[in-house]
């Protein structure tokens, strides 16, 4: 079984402000997506960024063959959402934006006002595979691009840009705080047993604070000297699967040129030592070693707005 989780970027349909511009570019835009969907022959896969529902069966209409969808209902406020397809059947178990019971609302802006949820809600599912069941949470967390008042991506002053940054990461870490909430719900203590896996754009990197969060227990980390050795935390803990991901290919975007990390795999304790290979992009069957084919993204969320595919790879692990 290959699972794995991709961000579409801004996945509309043509003519509104965030989608592209005519029907001929969201038709080559829908085409890249297709292509690389095929390649990737995912039984479950996590999506993030679906503007609009209708755009996402679209895609399916193009990739062809029998698919099942479920996302979610609490988009942000530009409409995008997170969701999954799946070649067998989906239940959903919760649809959620809430923060934890005794997490505070964390600040957002100058003006002191709040954030109360995550950004984007989390979607958790079910399906039933010839493994047995299979549980899989999908997030796209707080992204770290700023933006600042008056829709403006540029700060007018260094104390405004660290901030915004500061206000960002609080959100992050809030959002990565909850997300891991509903691993628990979905572990219910038991990942010796149980298949959960959780998927998305964390939008930061393997050692960031904030993505550690969702780990569990720390130690047994894939790569480490504790991970064949059996302890109490393995009920509760999540593996990212970063480390069996080869070092070339270790990365799911470019941002001003720099290579990143920032869309993860995690696995309960059944799952990962199951886990027989790991990698981004869509040569899941040849484990290619060539760089992956990806834009430098810079700071402008609008300026690929045309353009076909994605700028995120996805991430896959295969399942035996």
């Amino acid at each position: 079984m290959l699972l794995g989780t991709w961000n579409l970027e801004n996945l509309y349909r043509p003519g509104g402000p965030s989608g592209p511009q005519d029907e001929a570019a969201y038709e080559a835009k829908l085409a890249a997506l297709a292509a690389a969907v095929t390649a990737l022959d995912p039984d479950v896969l996590g999506v993030q960024e679906v503007g609009e529902p209708e755009a996402l069966a679209d895609l399916l209409e193009t990739v062809g063959g029998t698919w099942h969808a479920a996302l979610s209902a609490h988009p942000d406020g530009r409409g995008i959402r997170v969701g999954v397809i799946s070649r067998t059947p989906l239940e959903v178990l919760a649809d959620t934006r809430a923060y934890p019971a005794g997490l505070r609302p964390v600040q957002a802006d100058d003006s002191g006002a709040t954030s109360d949820g995550s950004g984007r809600g989390f979607l958790a599912v079910e399906t039933v595979t010839p493994a047995g069941p299979l549980r899989v949470a999908v997030a796209h967390l707080k992204s770290k691009l700023l933006s600042y008042p008056g829709d403006r991506f540029f700060p007018r002053d260094e104390g405004e840009r660290a901030r915004y940054g500061a206000y960002a990461l609080y959100r992050r870490a809030a959002e990565a705080t909850a997300l891991r909430a509903l691993a628990d719900d979905l572990l219910a203590g038991d990942g010796r047993e149980r298949d959960v896996a959780v998927l998305g754009d964390l939008n930061d990197e393997v050692q960031a604070a904030t993505t550690q969060i969702l780990l569990g227990p720390p130690g047994s980390e894939l790569g480490t000297r504790g991970f064949e050795t059996p302890d109490q935390g393995d009920a509760a803990r999540l593996w990212d699967v970063a480390p069996l991901i080869p070092a070339e290919r270790r990365y799911s975007r470019i941002n001003s040129g720099r290579r990143e990390l920032i869309d993860h795999v995690l696995t309960s304790h059944r799952l990962v030592h199951r886990l027989t290979s790991a990698g981004t992009g869509t040569d899941a069957g040849t484990g290619s070693p060539e760089e992956l084919r990806l834009p430098s993204v810079g700071l402008d969320p609008a300026a690929r707005r045309n353009e076909p595919g994605s700028d995120h790879a996805p991430v896959w692990v295969r399942i035996g």
